[in-house]
């Protein structure tokens, strides 16, 4: 039994799009996007009182990158991971780890825009920045995609799904139009039906209720 704990949009979004891509049976148990996660119940799942956790033959594994590659090493026959002697194994494993990197900038930028209700407690300077430098993660992807279809050349994997994951929040936060490679990049991996099932559906509450949150000038 694999059962994932989850909240709609968030990093445990990319362990839900990787479950759909691997095939195999599982169950989601959504929690709600607030003080419930530091609850004794939920942190006897993940001490950290963070998404993703997830239960799997009785232990539960956390930290949306260690989750990636211990389930690519579950059930290889998919495909999603690259295993250690693979000529794409370098670049796989930094390409999950980048998503983390990403993830990072996008976490300051929803409690400043999101989770910071006065506008006296949020910064001007802390937004900016912070977008800036989601567009050089951008850049950054952008310039391994040129003249790729995919980040690996040995076609897609987990690496896709955890950095166009961080990618689908931090769009809330930076345009990703400015990158060509990364913008049709971006439109073929959320093509994917396994994309489409990791969405909240109508019914899930949803951290990002704006398309985009642009950098807040002060008052």
């Amino acid at each position: 039994m694999i059962r994932l704990h989850h909240v709609p949009q968030s990093r445990s979004m990319r362990v839900l799009w990787l479950l759909n891509e691997l095939g195999v049976p599982y169950e989601v148990q959504v929690w709600p996007f607030d003080k419930t996660l530091r609850s004794d119940d939920y942190r006897s799942r993940n001490p950290a009182g963070r998404v993703p956790a997830l239960e799997i033959d009785g232990t539960c594994w956390w930290e949306s990158g260690a989750i990636t590659e211990l389930l690519c090493e579950r059930f290889p026959e998919a495909g999603m991971g690259r295993a250690p002697g693979h000529p794409d194994r370098a670049q796989w494993l930094i390409w999950v780890h980048f998503a983390e990197t990403i993830s990072q900038h996008v976490a300051a930028l929803t409690q400043q825009h999101i989770m910071l209700r006065a506008d006296a407690m949020r910064s001007a300077t802390v937004m900016q920045l912070e977008a800036k430098r989601l567009e050089k993660c951008f850049a950054a992807i952008d310039g391994r995609l040129s003249g790729r279809d995919l980040l690996l050349d040995g076609g897609f994997s987990a690496a896709d799904i955890s950095v166009g994951q961080a990618v689908y929040m931090a769009r809330h936060f930076a345009r990703i139009e400015p990158f060509p490679a990364l913008q049709g990049w971006y439109e073929r991996i959320t093509a994917r039906p396994g994309f489409a099932l990791a969405c909240p559906n109508e019914a899930q509450a949803r951290i990002y209720t704006q398309a985009f949150y642009a950098p807040w000038e002060g008052t």
